[in-house]
């Protein structure tokens, strides 16, 4: 999302607050660390084969390789990239190629129809997923290409995520599936809702509020979502100013890094701050006792046990070492290739928006994941 800026034309939205067994949030501290290493901004106006580099919202790393997603909805693309670094920071960042995404018909997207979101590689193959346009009736999708961006199958979706006419049931616009993680035991991909479903809960608000999250399983042989498990939501943490009103939080980034176990970006965003707005965390979730609620039309008022969540990074404690102060528009995470002493390295990217609405940042960030 940020689109949140899209939804701007339509937030006339009526909260209220619902109570729901097991579902007290309760946030500790990983024992895990992450340590920032170094930042590395793409210039804003740099063209790549007739394509403007921008609106980069996932990022994956595989044999050598890095494949960036950017979310031109007049263009669905990505990029090949070579990111060079170490344990003092980057050395380069270059992009190789870029492969724009077919549709089902062998024919180039027209305008308007996907917003692109989350990439990850797979033995060969791409793995994306677009948010669709709810509020237009265009359905979201989680989608493998080839690596020339060739069509190759489309999941099927549960009933739930589709659009429908029921103002009281069914994904939210520009809440749905913002990011995606392949399973760790190989047998399909882990996809996340960026907000509640409309039946779930409401979204986050500055009160604490229930807003749970479904993350799903999607089996790559049968491409049927299996399993669903549940994250709650923070509430969002700061309102906005200078006469602007809206407010969001949610998943934004998503990867399982061993059976059960994810790293979760969860981003808050508010509008009217020249900081850029955005207050981001990544928590150290366990979901190994976590209640598959896939047979709950509604999680509102059922009982179930949601994952664990632990702090593992506030990007607040490094603001200060960043571009003007500025926390961007982060959407996506992976690891990279291990450092020479043998810590996993983790790299996160924002999505800049092509500046439309102001100065943003082509970011990437590097940390080491210490042992």
């Amino acid at each position: 999302m940020n689109k949140v800026f899209k939804t701007l034309l339509v937030i006339t939205v009526v909260l209220s607050v619902f109570s729901c067994a097991n579902n007290n949030l309760k946030t500790t501290e990983s024992t895990t660390k992450l340590r920032f290493i170094d930042e590395y901004v793409i210039p804003d106006d740099l063209i790549f084969e007739e394509t403007r580099v921008g609106g980069l919202s996932g990022i994956d790393y595989a044999n050598g390789n890095w494949y960036v997603i950017s979310d031109d909805s007049d263009s669905p693309r990505f990029y090949n990239a070579s990111i060079s670094y170490d344990l003092d920071g980057f050395k380069s960042v270059e992009i190789n190629s870029v492969v724009k995404f077919e549709d089902v018909d062998g024919k180039l997207f027209t305008n308007g129809i996907v917003d692109p979101e989350s990439i990850r590689y797979d033995n060969e193959t791409i793995i994306w997923t677009s948010e669709g346009n709810i509020n237009n009736g265009l359905k979201p999708f989680i989608r493998i290409a080839d690596t020339n961006g060739r069509f190759l199958k489309e999941m099927i979706l549960a009933n739930r995520y589709l659009p429908n006419t029921n103002s009281n049931s069914g994904p939210r616009n520009n809440g749905v599936f913002e990011s995606l993680t392949l399973s760790q035991d190989e047998k399909g991909y882990w996809v996340a809702m960026e907000l509640p479903l409309i039946e779930d809960g409401v979204e986050p608000t500055l009160a604490e509020t229930n807003s749970p999250v479904r993350i799903a399983f999607v089996n790559k042989k049968t491409g049927r979502f299996e399993k669903e498990i549940v994250y709650e939501l923070n509430k969002v943490e700061r309102p906005a100013i200078n006469g602007a009103t809206f407010e969001v939080n949610g998943i934004v980034g998503l990867i399982e890094y061993d059976i059960n176990r994810f790293f979760v970006l969860e981003r808050s965003y508010s509008m009217g701050y020249e900081d850029g707005g955005n207050t981001v965390k990544i928590y150290d979730v366990d979901a190994s006792k976590a209640t598959d609620v896939s047979s709950l039309k509604s999680l509102l008022d059922a009982n179930y046990t949601k994952v664990t969540k632990k702090l593992l990074f506030n990007f607040e404690t490094i603001r200060k070492d960043l571009t003007n102060a500025i926390v961007d528009n982060i959407e996506g995470l992976t690891f990279g290739p291990d450092f020479n002493n043998g810590n996993r390295s983790l790299i996160v990217i924002a999505d800049n928006n092509f500046s439309l609405y102001g100065p943003q940042l082509n970011q990437i960030i590097l940390f080491e994941l210490e042992k």
